[in-house]
């Protein structure tokens, strides 16, 4: 072998920092480079690359729900028991005597029939908001529902759908609905209530500040009547919010809302929130 053939054969390269030492007759390689770390500047330079043909439909927004004693969700989680708060799409639960922060954005009252849990496809069969014109219902004794007349078993539910920012302990942010009914209106109606009686002083005297001026804690209580118990809401006022940021992203969530941009995609498995409710 020539002195040239060894060189081309057993050749030492450094490029931009690295090192590496390449021996091609005895298959032998060893290498030491710098490696550069990843931080946020780099995600932020490539925020949004590959969401760019993601839309609402492609989205789904969490709710954040209270489990039951018959959820089914909860065979599935070690950590969480009836009466905790669940987030459908993260699988975050938050135990219910400590609860979680959120920035309320926007309401909706709605009207959504159903078909019996396990009788449909698990989707709604029509959702109606208050100016809809709504097929003729029948209140049952055995279950306190309203099922539609001369129907098929479908029932409707008055829902109101409070759309939220989650709050984490860590610092990030999370839209999110809670949808509340049956014995939980009246918890929505305290929340609107709440909500609207916050007063505030300005340079042009006294004001309503926005739904998204306030963080508002959510925990949960036991309720109970001469039937049985279950676990509900309890809902209180936390303190005004005070990151420009998160003000700002609560005012457009809002706007979206109101615009019809934000789909929420309901399914039977948030009705499993009222079983344990005695009638």
């Amino acid at each position: 072998m020539t002195k040239a053939e060894a060189v081309k054969e057993n050749a030492e390269v450094t490029v931009a920092g690295a090192k590496a030492e390449v021996t091609v007759a005895g298959a032998k390689a060893e290498a030491t480079t710098q490696l550069a770390v990843v931080d946020m500047n780099m995600f932020e330079a490539d925020a949004g690359v590959g969401l760019e043909n993601v839309g609402q439909d492609d989205l789904a927004l969490p709710f954040l729900k209270v489990l039951s004693r018959q959820d089914p969700t909860l065979d599935e989680l070690e950590n969480a028991k009836a009466g905790d708060i669940y987030n459908t799409v993260t699988g975050e639960v938050y135990k219910g005597k400590d609860g979680v922060n959120v920035i309320p954005c926007a309401y909706q009252r709605r009207f959504i029939e159903w078909m019996p849990r396990g009788a449909g496809s698990g989707a709604p069969v029509n959702i109606y908001t208050p100016e809809d014109k709504r097929p003729p219902t029948e209140r049952s004794k055995d279950d306190n529902r309203e099922y539609v007349t001369g129907g098929d078993g479908s029932y409707l539910e008055e829902t109101h759908q409070h759309f939220v920012i989650i709050l984490n302990p860590d610092g990030t942010s999370q839209f999110a609905l809670v949808a509340m009914k049956s014995t939980q209106l009246k918890k929505s109606r305290k929340w609107n209530s709440m909500v609207q009686s916050r007063n505030m002083i300005g340079k042009n005297g006294p004001f309503t500040p926005p739904r998204f001026s306030h963080v508002y804690a959510l925990k949960t209580t036991s309720e109970e009547n001469s039937k049985g118990s279950w676990h509900g809401w309890e809902i209180s006022l936390d303190k005004v919010v005070s990151d420009p940021t998160l003000y700002v992203q609560a005012k457009k969530f809002a706007e979206s809302i109101l615009k019809g941009e934000v789909s929420v995609k309901h399914t039977d498995e948030a009705a499993a929130e009222n079983q344990d409710i005695p009638w």
